[in-house]
């Protein structure tokens, strides 16, 4: 048996031995030069040192890198399915080559992780018309050690970047190793064989090639290597299972579940589909926000990544009865126990992803108390709608939630379509995704000339800065409740053409660090170029929403909120500016007393 934190520190210590320097983990938040929302692999914040540039750290690299996919969430519940996880990585920069790389790769497998020789086996790349059968890779896995006839040939074994030319490319080595000794179909039972007795292990590239226009390829100068071994999976192999979640990264989190519900993972194959998805996406729910660039749930970009994978898990926790205050318990043991020593960040941001995690656990609650019979209204409509119809002879039942429902459902109590999908399949119904997208549109058009009337019509200059000052209030309460929490209010404004005074609940001055941070986060979401959006609903759904504000509107009486991206969502009756980028560089010029518990903020911008 071993642990995670065991496995961690054998890769890492066996690399660091052959001269690799451990570069530790970048964030799980895509950089905006990779053109991806979040790091899919290992070596992807790795390319431009594989393209070429040179590493400040030297040629030969080693960490475990945290990544995130959600292309195939749907299949997160099964044993084997996960949105955050790890790969182990090595590389070399154009220094080392195939001879050390092949047989440190079977080092590792053989002498520190006892595998056994005679059952490894290995796939290299077959060649093809325009690079040649990589026959030196298979000498070498032969004189290690590796049987022929456990060698196989296979044309899949390459590795370019689709779609580009003048970058590097080449063959790449998998290894794998079988789940059982005995074969499923005796003389055929191989790595090709579909009854999965052998699976993947980890696998080396060697970028020797260059790439060129018209699908050729020339040898490169400098040959990289990269090797890439999934964490998840070779914990659940070292340990002899072919559960992901019976490792030790889960078996806290399942085993205080299990607890709580006074139930037996493994027993009821729905309960523990829904206690996979709850261990996972907490996890990685605890690493988005923790990430040193961490995110918050928002209905936009990576954030709406991170608000559907978190109300999924509500929805799971209510669907078997977790309370859900436990998904902040659940967070704690990956912060505390799980992750402690190679995240330490995440320790030190605790009370902030705990509180992260809980706001937006309240406001998700809201929102499916009155989205659920919302949905119901919905399925309850159809089911009318064919009960009458079945008198007639040429009736075909209708399973189709429409476009304008689902979009009621996402615009105005909060679903996430992926949700009303979701919930639809479970009462065998589909949802009209094209009618959907088109009313969407409509929205956002009705939204763009909306907002074209609202802030049209020639302010003088005095007027449009004051609309500026009112928009950088709205993001300095915005930063105040980031900061201090939600149970921070407006006690009072006043705007004038040069400045802005904004009181505030608070029992004491900022601090210096406290005043830089309240100022980079405005400063931030001005950069961003944030569009603001101002929307009508009834006051209820809006504060079911997560709308927040002075208000003395009645439950149902319509209110005019305004939406500044992730950043704020508050009741206001404007004007506003249409983006942030129209904001200068946002100062706080003075903080003082206003009476017991209230504080004052004056700020201009610059």
């Amino acid at each position: 048996m071993i642990t995670s934190k065991e496995l961690r520190k054998k890769w890492l210590d066996f690399y660091k031995d052959k001269g690799h320097v451990d570069i530790g983990a970048v964030s799980l938040i895509g950089d905006g030069e990779t053109g991806v929302m979040f790091n899919v692999a290992g070596m992807q914040p790795l390319m431009p040192y594989l393209l070429g540039k040179a590493h400040p750290k030297g040629k030969r690299l080693c960490n475990v890198q945290g990544c995130m996919r959600t292309v195939d969430i749907d299949e997160v519940g099964d044993p084997t399915h996960f949105t955050f996880f790890e790969m182990m990585g090595n590389w070399s920069l154009g220094d080392y080559f195939k001879k050390e790389k092949t047989a440190w790769t079977f080092e590792l497998l053989t002498k520190v992780f006892g595998l056994d020789k005679n059952k490894i086996c290995s796939t290299v790349f077959a060649g093809n018309e325009s690079a040649p059968k990589d026959e030196e890779t298979a000498k070498l896995l032969e004189n290690l050690g590796i049987k022929k006839e456990n060698i196989f040939y296979l044309k899949d074994n390459w590795w370019e970047l689709e779609g580009t030319v003048n970058t590097p490319c080449g063959p790449d080595n998998e290894w794998f190793y079988p789940r059982w000794d005995k074969p499923t179909h005796p003389g055929v039972c191989d790595i090709n064989c579909k009854c999965g007795r052998y699976v993947e292990i980890g696998n080396d590239v060697y970028m020797q090639y260059k790439k060129l226009p018209g699908g050729k390829f020339e040898p490169l100068a400098n040959k990289n290597v990269d090797t890439g071994f999934g964490f998840e999976r070779m914990l659940m192999f070292l340990n002899g299972v072919t559960d992901g979640y019976k490792t030790d990264l889960f078996t806290d989190v399942i085993a205080h579940m299990e607890k709580v519900l006074n139930v037996k993972y493994g027993d009821n194959e729905e309960e523990t589909r829904s206690l996979r998805i709850i261990a996972d996406h907490m996890r990685t729910s605890v690493m988005l926000i923790g990430d040193i660039n961490g995110i918050l749930p928002s209905n936009v970009g990576a954030g709406y990544i991170l608000r559907r994978i978190m109300r999924r898990a509500i929805r799971h926790a209510k669907k078997i009865n977790l309370v859900t205050d436990e998904l902040t318990e659940i967070a704690k043991i990956y912060i505390e126990k799980v992750y402690d020593e190679a995240y330490p960040l995440l320790k030190e941001k605790e009370s902030y992803i705990l509180q992260s995690i809980k706001a937006e656990i309240d406001k998700f609650n809201k929102t499916l108390e009155l989205g659920n019979k919302e949905f119901e209204k919905v399925v309850a409509g159809i089911e009318r709608k064919n009960a009458f119809m079945r008198t007639n002879p040429d009736f075909k039942a209708e399973n189709v939630i429409n476009g304008k429902s689902a979009f009621r459902l996402y615009d105005t109590f909060g679903f996430p379509i992926e949700l009303t999908c979701e919930m639809a399949t479970e009462r065998g119904y589909t949802v009209d995704i094209d009618g959907f997208n088109e009313a969407f549109k409509a929205h956002q058009e009705l939204a763009r000339t909306t907002n074209a009337g609202v802030f049209k019509g020639g302010l003088a200059d005095d007027g449009v800065l004051t609309t500026r000052l009112h928009t950088a209030c709205h993001l300095l309460l915005a930063g105040l409740r980031h900061m201090f929490g939600t149970g921070i209010e407006q006690k009072g404004s006043n705007i004038t053409s040069e400045r802005l005074r904004f009181d505030f609940n608070f029992d004491r001055k900022l601090t210096d660090d406290e005043v830089k941070q309240l100022e980079d986060f405005v400063n931030f979401a001005i950069a961003r170029k944030i569009a603001v959006e101002r929307v009508e609903l009834p006051l209820k759904v809006a504060k079911a929403q997560g709308a927040y504000g002075i208000h003395k509107a009645e439950d149902d009486e319509i209110v005019s909120i305004y939406r500044i991206g992730d950043v704020d969502f508050q009741i206001c009756g404007g004007p506003h500016v249409k983006n942030t980028s129209e904001l200068s560089k946002f100062k706080i010029a003075k903080q003082e007393a206003v009476s017991a518990g209230v504080r004052r903020i004056k700020a201009v911008l610059e």
